[in-house]
Formats: C-alpha cells, structure tokens, sequence
C-alpha cells in the first residue's frame, strides 16, 4: 500500500516523448504527474486500479503559504485574491487587461506574463472553442482542457490582444468547454483548418481593425501573425472507460472518496464511482493512497 502526503496542486500533464515521431501531423498520448507539495509524483495509474484520496481538512494559500479557511480562484487566501494579479478578473477576461489604464496590480506580472506572445487557437474538446494561451503553455493549456484535437490559427504580442480575437470569434465559436460532454467520451473528430479559414475569411476586416489599432503600441510588439502553416494536433487520454452517468465528486462534502481508476483526462480523475476536478482543490492537504 502506499500513502502520499502534501498540498495539492493541479496536475502535470504531458505529451509522452516515444508516443509521436511527428507532433505536427500524428497523434499523441498523454501522460499524468500528480503534484503534492509542488513535487511531481507519478499517477500511479492502471485501468482497474483502486485509489483513495483524502482530504485533512486543511486548505494552504498557493501563493503565500499561508493556511486559510476557505480557497479562492483555485488555491488562493482571500488577502491574495484580492491583491495578486494572477487572481485578477482579466485573467478570466483578458480583453478586460488594464495595464494601459495604469491599475495594474503586478507590473512584473504584466511584463512576464500578459506582454509574452499567445497564441489564438482553435481545440476540439466537447465541440469546437476558441481560447488562447501563451506560447510556452502549448500543449499543457489544450491538455489541461481535455482536447482531443488543437489547431494555432494566430500569433499575437500581448495578452489583451489576444483576448480581443478570443471575444471577436466568439461569436460565431464557443469559448467554454461542456465539461460533461469532454467526461462521456471523445468529441467527434473536426475539420479545424476548414474552420480556421471560414473564420479567418469572415472576421478578416475586423482582426485587420485590431491590428491597426494595436499596432500603435510602441511600447510593446504588439503584432498580429497569421499561422497559415499550422497543422492540427491530435491527443489520446489514458482513459479506460468513460461513465454513462456524470457524478461530480466533492471532497468539502465528502473528505474521503476511494473508487476504482478509469482514467483521467483534462484535470479530472474518472472513477467508477464518479468524477473528481483536481485543479478545483489546489491548496488542500491530500493524503492519495493505492
């Protein structure tokens, strides 16, 4: 038997390294790390396999440290929700960023993160969605959603920028993902460079307003990169079996949960017994045992 102990974190997802000889054009399998602590752990994954997860009753601040009654924008204290930039509204809204106002809370932040280039992608999870995500988070940002398929389809200089194309085609494409749908099986396959050029085709005079008027910005490269040559990527999950029925696991509700192991895709573990977000929990004291 073994039993680990730690704060949780969300979980390390990854492409395995001998799963693909072309990441470009081939599909490929994901691989779990579960973190406690920030130490990653290998998932002691196996279809069939029985694993508990317990909750102490303890929550730690993420950011800080610090212990808290309660966890806010996913493993947050209240003092730090209220005042890091990574727990602002614009994370959630990045057209919403307001650097260029003056009000940032994080000028580091800003500079290290919403001024980094991002991309705009489309990704076949539940449906097709648009999002966006910095170039260094691809493909952990599509794996964290559960995506089955992902296509790049722009390259841009700011965060805010980003999120102005994200909100534009989100009218036309959606922006979430229907979490029980991802959990009930594979989304059906999608021609992504069809949508990518209807898209591209209908907002063209519009992403070219955008660019005019963030190309002003002197201060930061502010560009917009079409991606032309972009091919879709494909993902395989280590899922065994997907549940006929969703039921949400909640460990406030319920510390201790154990089941048997389906699989896990996104960032949630797919028991026989129901299905649990393991982001939701960042900053609770865990105690996994197998």
């Amino acid at each position: 038997m073994m039993e680990l102990q730690g704060i949780c974190h969300k979980m390390h997802a990854a492409l395995k390294e001998d799963s693909v000889t072309d990441q470009q054009a081939s599909k490929a399998n994901v691989e779990y790390k579960f973190i406690l602590d920030r130490s990653e752990i290998d998932l002691p994954f196996l279809p069939g396999q029985e694993l508990e997860i317990e909750w102490t009753g303890n929550i730690y601040c993420t950011s800080c440290g610090a212990k808290t009654p309660k966890s806010y924008a996913q493993g947050h204290c209240f003092k730090c929700f209220k005042t890091k930039a990574e727990c602002d509204l614009c994370i959630m809204k990045p057209e919403t960023c307001h650097y260029h106002l003056g009000t940032c809370r994080e000028d580091e932040f800003a500079h290290n993160v919403c001024f980094q280039p991002h991309i705009v992608y489309l990704a076949n999870s539940s449906a097709l969605k648009v999002g966006i995500t910095r170039v260094n988070h691809m493909p952990t940002r599509w794996l964290d959603q559960g995506a089955t398929q992902a296509l790049p389809i722009l390259k841009v200089g700011s965060r805010r920028l980003s999120g102005q194309l994200e909100t534009l085609f989100g009218t036309q494409v959606a922006d979430k993902t229907d979490w029980r749908k991802l959990l009930k099986g594979e989304a059906e396959p999608l021609d992504l460079i069809q949508q990518r050029d209807q898209i591209i085709e209908e907002f063209a005079p519009k992403i070219q307003a955008i660019r005019e008027e963030f190309g002003q910005n002197l201060e930061f490269n502010e560009s917009v990169e079409f991606l032309e040559k972009e091919q879709p990527r494909e993902f395989v999950y280590p899922v065994d079996q997907y549940p006929e029925k969703i039921k949400s696991l909640n460990l406030d509700k319920t510390p201790k949960i154990r089941g048997v192991l389906h699989g896990i895709k996104g960032q949630y573990l797919i028991f026989d017994i129901g299905v649990i977000n393991v982001r939701k929990y960042s900053g609770y004291q865990l105690i996994l045992r197998t």
